[in-house]
């Protein structure tokens, strides 16, 4: 990766700005030959559960095919250092809508069916910024972040909401208790519900339901497009899959040579197709921006039922790249240069201050956002650089690691691991060891497996990364040291 022009084109392009640098005019041209289209577009966001970095085509998947992925990436643009905010569900679908590193706005780990509590009334969701500005706005998928009413997406700007309000693990066929009777096992995990608005429409989702929402969910993001072709929109389709278990329907099971984790994959491939032609249907399709990525890594424990990280360590649960690092495609034809990577570090939570610039939306003057603006990124400006100076790495309100455009310092800490061992079999998950790292440097342009420490050979890199470390416990706290962050926002809690 060049660190001269990390943000490259690739593709078509190419020749014209060969041309054009022939010429002296290459920021002329390149400006040029990207067509501006009316302001204001519909927004597409495409959500995965549990994807690792590898696990779609343009990113090396192998034994499945995602041609609708493939051309999203040749009518788009790649993304390869893209993260989500952390490594697990709840906190990092806050992170998304919010805009905040979900220490901020108090929510963490992956939120079960005993909670009570979820995202704060007081914070500002992307569907809120996007309702302020005329939008329609829908969620089909899974929410995750309070099932009560008052944390449910109808109260946070969506207009309608059709899914599961958290993991689809949870439920009494969960794994850790297939042993016990099953009045036992509803003590520890209640029947799974499914939601239409705040109803439950399904008070005891069974497997075969669950090998239908890949469908109902692309279904009826189908008919939200179709019913707002003439009105701008904001759709959310975070998906319940590729998350254990594992359900894919009928039309795709036995299709792939990778198994049921392949079927399930090419299921969302085939969403991600119809979401497509529901927009070239309409002429939506250079209106519209889509972005498709995911929450966190695979769950390795989970083995042929689990995604894959390609080059990077680990999975999720971990902030080793693995675990938080994700495939992220974005198109918007005419605006974002066709065939292109960036190689920019970027993140979920930039999306929520990019479309609000994007769409002509305020942003809050009252409160810290985490996310910046990545339209350069985004839309392909030339020698466009990153507009994080570094990033934290937290997990669970422990600061693990720091990490800038190049350099990643973890901080002393237990991971959990397989230690090179493999994972389960037919979906039920092998344990996890616990490993340890100390003040350990990497080189991610170098090493982006994170393999080699070269803390002894950069005391000057650690020194400032470590300072930098001690700012963000100020701001946002650290459990590995005992910090409480001054700039922390409290989550929901329901009333006593």
């Amino acid at each position: 990766m060049s660190t001269e022009n990390a943000c490259t084109f690739r593709g078509p392009l190419n020749m014209l700005l060969g041309l054009a640098l022939l010429c002296g005019h290459s920021r002329c041209l390149a400006e040029q030959s990207v067509e501006v289209e009316p302001d204001r577009p519909n927004i597409v966001i495409i959500f995965i559960d549990d994807m690792g970095y590898a696990d779609i085509g343009p990113f090396g998947a192998e034994g499945y095919p995602t041609p609708h992925l493939d051309r999203l990436a040749r009518e788009g643009r790649k993304f390869t250092d893209f993260h989500s905010a952390t490594a697990v569900c709840s906190a990092s679908r806050a992170a998304l809508l919010t805009g905040c590193y979900p220490e901020r706005v108090g929510i963490q780990g992956a939120l079960g069916p005993r909670a009570t509590h979820g995202i704060n009334a007081n914070e500002l969701t992307l569907a809120e910024l996007c309702r302020s500005r005329g939008y329609a706005t829908a969620i089909y998928g899974k929410w995750h972040l309070g099932h009560r009413r008052p944390f449910l997406p109808l109260q946070h700007g969506f207009d309608e909401y059709f899914g599961l309000p958290y993991s689809n693990d949870m439920w009494p066929f969960h794994p850790g208790v297939a042993h016990l009777p099953l009045a036992e096992k509803l003590k520890r995990w209640p029947n799974l519900p499914l939601y239409e608005g705040n109803e439950i429409v399904d008070a005891e989702v069974t497997g075969e339901d669950q090998a239908q929402l890949t469908t109902q969910y692309t279904e009826r993001a189908v008919k939200f497009i179709d019913q707002n072709k003439d009105r701008p929109f904001f759709l959310y389709v975070p998906h319940t899959m590729v998350h254990v278990p594992l359900y894919v329907s009928e039309k795709f099971k036995g299709k792939s040579e990778r198994g049921l984790f392949g079927d399930v994959v090419m299921e969302i491939d085939w969403s991600v197709g119809q979401i497509l032609g529901a927009l070239a249907t309409h002429d939506l399709a250079r209106r519209t921006l889509v972005v498709f990525t995911s929450d966190n890594g695979p769950w390795l424990s989970y083995g042929e039922h689990a995604g894959s990280a390609g080059p990077l360590r680990e999975g999720k649960g971990t902030m080793f790249e693995g675990g938080y690092r994700e495939p992220c495609l974005m198109r918007w034809p005419g605006r974002i240069p066709a065939g292109t990577t960036c190689d920019e570090l970027a993140t979920t939570m930039d999306l929520l201050p990019t479309i609000a610039h994007l769409i002509g939306a305020s942003l809050p003057t009252d409160r810290i956002l985490d996310g910046k603006d990545i339209r350069p990124l985004m839309l392909g400006t030339p020698d466009a650089r990153s507009p994080h100076e570094v990033f934290y790495c937290y997990y669970g309100g422990q600061l693990r690691a720091i990490r800038d455009r190049r350099w990643k310092l973890h901080f002393p800490h237990q991971f959990r691991t397989l230690a090179g061992q493999p994972g389960g079999k037919g979906g039920i998950p092998v344990k996890y060891s616990q490993g340890k790292i100390g003040l350990e440097l990497f080189d991610l342009m170098q090493d982006v497996g994170e393999t080699t420490d070269v803390a002894g050979q950069h005391p000057e890199i650690v020194a400032r990364l470590q300072q930098q470390a001690e700012l963000a416990r100020i701001d946002l706290g650290d459990r590995l040291t005992g910090r409480k962050g001054k700039n922390i926002r409290p989550a929901g809690q329901l009333p006593k």
